[in-house]
């Protein structure tokens, strides 16, 4: 028994530590930030929630097609013939197994009025070149797309360049411009909802939505659906919102025309984050973000993303922090910094203790010398960790009901799909993702603070006060494959993919004569 006293007067001097008064704090602080995700959280599913109501409630009245609008008479063809032209732009790179399914939904939208689609790639050696020219071939009778070679960007990063040269190429009568990631996966009537928005209040700036993570059963899925959730709510305001993402922004053309509030120009000189920018512009000029409550996306991860591709990812998210477009732009992202990284620890140190009043009772419990204050000390911690584990509970419930509710709402708004299910979820690693990731958030993010670099999909970009400074391009300085959906970065110049990649490509086409919106 002698063995493990150096082991239990450890345990028992931690369990002490653990019970004093700065301890007891943190460990009451975690709950409450487990209380208050989860009070989030049930707001975002309320608004979720109204929407779907609503919908069934147009059902009911004899609307089959309330997944376009609440108001039938609002597809009237009378209505229809006035919707305003709508240029929508996708930035594209690299090709993966989600893409084709991706860009079917946003080229088969049932948007009533004049609608272009621009797919602007870097050159014709990326794999996304000759998949998307298949795609537009098979559809060239029925949608008025192309496909735009922006060439290599030289101020700003790559995503942002492909998109002002598509914002320099959409057709002169456009009034909104639509920017798409090529991971995103549209509702028939998601571009119908957001012009509609529009066109009601002139006074929106940008119009954006939010991802519905899929996890495709590895940790580093469940860690990038975890990190995305506590975003959400911000998203699911139903409303006015600070928040912006840059997978789906609907603006004014005539913004970019004008280089009204510097959009143009505030992008193209440094830019490295297309949102970013943009909500700090938005911010600086008092300028209105809307997010309606049906702008939520499907978005499958990777079958194959590995723990890896994760990191790389949160570095992503982390060093955007890093760029900034004036003094307050500045403070803000020092401030959002310094409130992250705190609550991402403060939110794990607790379950770090919870561990090791567990450890010191069952210690105690076999070794039966001890004295009263270790009693007393290990008893309150077990109190400490029942008190947590209630809470983490409702956290849990919360998100699971969240989660329940967006994938009901999918599944309506995209009716000919084949649905969507909480089944895949795995719950445990959900729990071990929040953990992981809320541990290394501050790792990253400290990491990218000293750095003032990043790889992003083969380019090394260098920031210097907030701007890009300079770009580096190399293929052997970054991965193959993108971090989320697993896309092939690299191919040969105007060549086609390879054989089993257009053998798939086949596939797909022959079910492109009657399109479904994507498959799951």
């Amino acid at each position: 028994m002698s063995a493990f006293d150096p082991l239990d007067s450890f345990l028992l001097a931690a369990s002490r530590f653990c019970w004093t008064p700065l301890s007891i704090f943190i460990q009451i602080q975690g709950c409450l930030i487990c209380l208050t995700l989860a009070l989030g959280w049930a707001c975002a599913a309320y608004v979720r929630g109204r929407e779907i109501r609503q919908m069934k409630d147009s059902m009911k009245c004899g609307n089959s097609f309330a997944f376009l609008s609440h108001d039938i008479n609002d597809l009237e063809h009378s209505n229809q013939v006035n919707l305003p032209r709508v240029t929508v732009i996708m930035p594209l790179k690299g090709f993966g197994e989600h893409n084709l399914h991706n860009w079917r939904s946003q080229i088969t939208s049932l948007y009533g009025g004049p609608l272009e689609f621009l797919f602007v790639v870097e050159s014709t050696e990326d794999p996304a070149y000759c998949a998307v020219c298949m795609l537009i071939s098979d559809f060239k009778d029925n949608i008025e797309a192309k496909v735009i070679v922006a060439g290599l960007s030289t101020t700003c990063s790559q995503k942002i360049h492909n998109q002002l040269v598509g914002v320099e190429r959409m057709h002169k009568d456009s009034k909104y411009v639509l920017f798409l990631d090529d991971d995103v996966r549209l509702h028939p009537g998601t571009i119908g909802a957001l012009t509609a928005e529009m066109e009601k209040n002139p006074e929106i700036f940008i119009q954006t939505g939010y991802p519905l993570d899929l996890p495709s059963g590895s940790l580093g899925s469940y860690c990038i659906y975890e990190y995305h959730m506590p975003c959400s709510m911000g998203f699911a305001t139903g409303g006015k919102t600070f928040f912006l993402w840059g997978g789906c922004m609907m603006m004014h053309a005539d913004d970019f025309r004008d280089d009204r509030y510097c959009v143009f120009s505030g992008l193209r000189d440094g830019g490295y984050s297309d949102d970013m920018t943009l909500a700090a512009l938005a911010g600086a000029n008092k300028r209105l973000i809307t997010s309606p409550p049906v702008a939520v996306f499907p978005h499958p991860l990777a079958s194959d993303l590995s723990f890896a591709r994760y990191w790389n990812y949160l570095r992503k998210q982390t060093f955007v922090l890093e760029s900034y477009i004036s003094t307050v732009n500045w403070l803000m992202n020092r401030a959002l910094f310094s409130v992250h990284c705190y609550l991402s620890w403060g939110f794990v140190a607790p379950y770090f203790m919870a561990m090791i009043h567990i450890a010191a009772a069952l210690r105690l419990h076999f070794n039966k010398m001890h004295s009263v204050e270790d009693t007393s000390s290990i008893s309150g911690g077990l109190l400490l960790v029942g008190c947590l584990a209630m809470c983490t509970v409702v956290e849990l419930i919360s998100m699971w009901n969240l989660t329940k509710i967006e994938v009901q709402l999918c599944n309506m708004l995209s009716p000919e799909a084949p649905p969507l299910s909480l089944g895949s979820y795995n719950w445990s690693l959900v729990f071990i993702a929040i953990l992981v990731d809320n541990f290394l958030y501050p790792l990253s993010a400290i990491r990218s603070h000293f750095s003032q670099s990043i790889n992003w999909s083969g380019v090394l970009y260098h920031l210097k006060d907030g701007k890009i400074s300079m770009i580096e391009r190399s293929n052997d300085i970054g991965p193959s494959y993108t971090d989320l959906g697993g896309k092939h970065l690299y191919g040969k110049k105007g060549a086609p993919p390879k054989p089993s990649l257009l053998g798939s490509l086949a596939r797909s086409l022959a079910h492109w004569r009657q399109p479904k919106k994507f498959d799951v």
